[in-house]
């Protein structure tokens, strides 16, 4: 099989691709290698991954429309996962022009490379994030999730969008996932357990928002990369049941589903960095502050639409991934 991969010098981009290359397959994978974060982090991924003779990568943004028809025009993927992005909920209150850009500009294009490109499926990654005001918990994907909290949220809800009217128009099937507070090694530096432990260790506070009493529902990388696998391998069918007068945002009379990816256990944000000053064997000073914009309280996935029809349900503690992220940090920022 042969895949595109989107933003694969990415944290899920870099490990789906080296999962796929592993099992055998033909991996093209696009990344602009931008500076929202540490690009030498992002080219240290793509060295692990440009020693195997089925891996092929360009540097290419998905807003370059020429660049994106050029390589669709030049490759015949059997299936694309887009998992490039701008990400992060803070840096959209600053720079939202760069999310409508990357998220929406670069979604479409990727969009309609897919619907001329004979593609037998599309998975996108959406987030979390959508579900903003929501307070029911489990958050379900059958659940409403009209009331954005930032707008990144607002992009990735308007690709789940952007994806159904494709699926409806032109058949292309679509899947889109909802992640959960992704972490594990050559994470991203924005993320929460980067920052700790980089200010732990050079004796700096952490900062933990809400008083550090927000709940996440921590998701392991290798969780996240078996769901994404096994979802490529599930092309989503038409729901000949769905009922327009009651209508199910989750499926579709369209081959479209939308699934959570979440370890279905919230985690307090405190006993996070317990876990984490173990590992470290070493205590954290806490600043204690308040919520900030965009932020919401807690995150829980309910994943049993995934269990139903992935057959899969993500299960690595945090003892486990938090002790792994940092066997990999010290490693890695020693040899560097």
């Amino acid at each position: 099989m042969k895949y595109l991969i989107t933003g694969a010098a990415g944290f899920i981009g870099f490990h789906l691709s080296k999962r796929l290359l592993e099992q055998g397959n033909s991996v093209v994978g696009i990344d602009n290698l931008n500076e929202y974060y540490d690009v030498n982090l992002k080219k240290a991924r793509l060295s692990r991954l440009k020693g195997d003779p089925e891996f092929t990568f360009y540097k290419l943004d998905l807003v370059d429309r020429k660049g994106i028809e050029k390589l669709f025009s030049e490759n015949e993927f059997d299936s694309v996962v887009n998992l490039a992005a701008q990400a992060g909920v803070r840096y959209s209150l600053t720079n939202p022009h760069a999310y409508i850009d990357s998220n929406i500009v670069g979604f479409l294009n990727i969009l309609e490379g897919c619907r001329g490109g004979g593609i037998k499926h599309l998975v996108f990654a959406s987030s979390s994030s959508v579900y903003g005001a929501n307070t029911k918990m489990p958050f379900s994907v059958h659940h409403n999730a009209d009331h954005p909290l930032s707008l990144y949220a607002v992009t990735k809800k308007t690709n789940e969008l952007m994806a159904h009217s494709y699926s409806s128009l032109y058949k292309l099937p679509c899947t889109g996932l909802r992640f959960f507070t992704v972490y594990g090694p050559l994470g991203r530096p924005d993320m929460a357990l980067f920052l700790f432990t980089r200010a732990i260790l050079e004796n700096r506070p952490i900062d933990m928002f809400n008083q550090g009493k927000m709940k996440r529902d921590f998701t392991y990388i290798d969780d996240i990369i078996e769901g994404l696998v096994r979802v490529i391998g599930k092309i989503p069918a038409p729901v000949t049941t769905w009922n327009s007068d009651n209508p199910d945002s989750a499926t579709s009379y369209a081959p479209y589903r939308i699934y959570n990816i979440g370890n279905n256990n919230p985690i307090e944000l405190m006993k996070f960095v317990e876990v984490l000053e173990d590992c470290l064997g070493k205590k954290a000073e806490k600043n204690l502050l308040p919520m900030q914009p965009g932020d919401v309280p807690g995150s829980y996935a309910d994943v049993d639409d995934l269990v139903k029809n992935i057959g899969f349900k993500p299960s690595i503690p945090i003892e486990k991934g938090i002790g792994e992220f940092v066997e990999w940090y010290l490693d890695y920022y020693e040899k560097t």
